[in-house]
């Protein structure tokens, strides 16, 4: 499936730091890149699948 993001963000968190990740949001899909390497692609998820993995980290 190919999906085209358009609105990636960085986390508010990371402030001046290009040692980051971006996150793009569609209705249906969250796509992941790395802010040092966007030209090497992005991760793909669902949002709940996203959501999940969220979950997981703050614990």
């Amino acid at each position: 499936m190919k999906q085209t993001f358009t609105n990636w963000r960085k986390s508010s968190r990371s402030q001046n730091t290009s040692d980051c990740v971006e996150v793009a949001v569609t209705p249906d899909l969250v796509g992941i890149r790395d802010t040092k390497q966007r030209e090497a692609g992005h991760l793909m998820a669902t949002r709940d699948g996203w959501s999940a993995f969220l979950a997981q980290l703050g614990r």
